[in-house]
């Protein structure tokens, strides 16, 4: 039997004890009650069991026996889950998140009908040559979701801190971005990374990226938005659909209207609101929660400290190698190969100031993510003794930190709508970001190369515009979609890391394989998605939950409903759950933290393999066709009757790159100089 099933049933023969012990005296039954002996039984064999029906006995009276007993002391003890331990959202707090949205529009409005230029596709896309802090700060602010910093205080609360190493690969991505990635960028002055696709194997892998990206950031901008307003709407009382259309409307006005410049603009501004809301809440958890030394040593009072995990089972959710190697991948996906990003980092003036903001983007990543972290060991010190999920103050895990700053803090003035404005500026953030790169990857890759329809300079900006407005449109209409299928809210997450990864796989192939060839790069491709994404949808299906590390309820200042807690408890099945079939087999049991690599080195194996067997067949065609001996009415009897032998010859010449086979890899002697556009 399986742990949680052992513990069901010592925990129900206890109540049943209880009950033999205390309820059962005033009740008209025999005092000769039997010890009950509960085991799980198949449901057509426990009809008729004896010790079926006096559990069940037992369990009715437990339950009757709660709701109607009176406990004096409890009666000045108010139960956990009521209202008037809920959190709650002011007025002043409102106006705050609302002023916050207000200037995001404002910045739209001055970009898109007052500020001169932008009236070319270049100038809406790349913005012209932009300033290097609020590139800097928009790159920040791009790689930080509502989702981690919502879930990053979760993770430290219920699993502990090996997490925290994720900041490691950060660091580790910075020398590969700027010394490979960004100067075959800036050297081929694109405007989407996936021209680079284009030039090396042709213009079918460049709408392969194109079409791979904007699936992958259609239904991430639709999570991304989704899950903190679920989040803050069970924590705070915020109405989930208010909140979505709230950041649909403004992210869809500002980056559709004033482009990559208001959406950078934009970002500085949130960025600055998002900093504010983190030091905020650290400086007053130090006054309400703990200074730093009571929180570290409340952490390693409870294990929650963890950092040298070297388990080499891939298996196991966290670990030094998975958390390392695994966040080395996802995190060069996002930083080399993901538009959002290498949009900003073009609209630099030289390859120069995109290596200086590239680089204090990440840092400043990293302090954020320091900090975030810290604020759940913070949050955990604050709820050692009475765990708000288990009292049902919460009912999701992600809910903790929005109920820690509006619970905690409730006397001071302001402070929630700060948090919850720095939250909304996270989302603002991504989809703003999302949607003004999904134009330009759509203009780009897709109707000028891929359905080769002219488009003017004068009038790319106009189509850039709609576009952007369409993608939020669309994005706005999956929220929906996904909102009424649960559990697949952790699985289009997953689905983005694969995504990211198979895209990373078709650059690294360009860059690193000679041999490749488009055929190569398309079939190894799609081969290496659809078996990266099978994997991991069904990881997800199978729904493998790693238990969380104990918490308490020792200490709690109100009274747990434990009828509910039993009830619940009663309701649910005691047959052991065999594990069976496929789905068992490890390969699909996997830390999600190495789906990214998998997809990455994959494709790139696969791509190499099959282009070599693609060159091993046509040059097999060639010797069919040219060799002595060969049955070949379209070459003359006079070539075999000579003496010396056939030369050939091994010049490649260059071909088109909207055609087949033999592309020239122009990104093989690139330098690393800045050269300004």
């Amino acid at each position: 039997m399986c742990a949680n099933t052992i513990l069901k049933l010592l925990t129900l023969c206890a109540l049943a004890h209880f009950i033999s012990a205390h309820t059962l005296k005033e009740q008209p039954i025999s005092t000769e009650q039997k010890y009950l002996i509960v085991r799980g039984e198949r449901p057509e064999e426990s009809a008729g069991s004896q010790e079926h029906l006096e559990f069940n006995n037992a369990a009715t009276l437990l339950l009757t026996s709660f709701k109607t007993q009176t406990i004096s002391a409890s009666n000045a003890i108010e139960e956990c889950s009521q209202p008037a331990h809920k959190a709650t959202f002011s007025g002043i707090d409102y106006v705050i998140l609302l002023g916050m949205l207000v200037v995001s529009l404002g910045i739209g409005i001055f970009y898109g009908f007052f500020e001169t230029g932008g009236s070319s596709s270049e100038d809406f896309l790349l913005g012209s040559g932009m300033s290097l802090l609020p590139v800097t700060l928009s790159l920040t602010t791009s790689f930080i979701t509502a989702i981690e910093l919502l879930g990053n205080p979760s993770e430290m609360y219920f699993q502990g801190t090996q997490f925290v190493l994720i900041v490691i690969p950060m660091v580790l991505v910075i020398p590969v971005a700027v010394k490979i990635f960004y100067p075959i960028y800036f050297k081929m002055e694109l405007t989407s990374c996936y021209e680079y696709l284009g030039i090396r194997f042709g213009k079918e892998i460049r709408i392969l990226g194109a079409v791979l990206y904007v699936i992958q950031m259609c239904f991430y901008t639709a999570v991304a938005v989704l899950a903190p307003a679920i989040a803050l709407s069970k924590a705070t009382g915020l109405n989930t659909k208010i909140a979505v259309i709230l950041i649909y409307v403004v992210c869809v006005f500002y980056s559709s209207m004033g482009g990559i410049k208001a959406c950078v603009i934009a970002d500085s501004f949130q960025a600055a609101v998002l900093a504010v809301s983190l030091v905020l809440i650290v400086g007053l958890g130090s006054f309400y929660s703990g200074n730093p030394i009571e929180v570290f040593q409340t952490a390693a009072e409870y294990d929650r400290l963890e950092f040298f995990n070297f388990d080499p089972d891939p298996t196991t959710r966290h670990t030094v190698w998975s958390v390392v190697i695994g966040g080395f991948f996802y995190w060069t996906s996002l930083f080399c190969t993901n538009q959002a990003s290498v949009q900003k980092c073009m609209s630099l003036k030289s390859l120069k100031l995109a290596k200086i903001a590239l680089g204090f983007a990440i840092i400043g990543l990293i302090i954020v993510f320091l900090l975030n972290f810290y604020t759940g060991l913070m949050v955990f010190t604050h709820y050692a003794q009475c765990d708000p999920l288990i009292v049902g103050r919460i009912t999701a895990s992600d809910q903790l930190l929005p109920y820690y700053v509006i619970n905690t803090y409730e006397g001071v003035y302001t402070i929630a709508g700060i948090f919850v404005a720095g939250i909304f500026a996270a989302s603002l953030g991504t989809v703003a970001s999302a949607l003004n790169s999904l134009s330009a990857v759509t203009c780009e890759d897709l109707l000028i190369n891929g359905m080769n329809i002219k488009i003017s300079p004068e009038k790319g900006a106009t189509y850039a515009k709609w576009m952007s407005l369409g993608f939020g449109a669309v994005s706005f209409g999956l929220v929906f979609i996904v909102e009424h299928l649960g559990g697949v809210l952790q699985a289009t997450l997953t689905l983005n890391g694969l995504i990211g990864g198979v895209t990373l796989g078709l650059f690294v192939l360009g860059i690193a394989c000679k041999q490749a060839n488009t055929k190569g790069a398309f079939y190894g491709g799609l081969l290496s998605l659809a078996l990266v994404v099978f994997v991991g949808v069904v990881a997800q299906l199978g729904d493998v939950k790693t238990p969380t590390l104990p918490t308490s309820v020792e200490s709690c200042n109100c009274h747990m409903n434990v009828t509910g807690i039993i009830g619940d408890l009663l309701s649910e099945s005691l047959l052991v759950k065999t594990e069976g079939g496929f789905t068992s087999w490890p390969i699909f049991r996997i830390s999600y933290m190495w789906f990214s690599m998998i997809g990455c080195l994959l494709t790139v194996f696969l791509g190499w393999l099959i282009s070599l067997i693609i060159d091993a067949l046509q040059r097999r065609s060639v010797l069919k066709i040219t060799g002595k001996g060969i049955d070949n009415p379209a070459i003359s009897d006079d070539i075999f009757q000579k003496e010396t032998s056939v030369t050939f010859s091994t010049v490649v010449k260059p071909t088109e790159t909207t055609s087949g086979e033999g592309h020239i890899n122009l990104a093989i002697h690139l330098d690393d100089e800045s050269q300004p556009k």
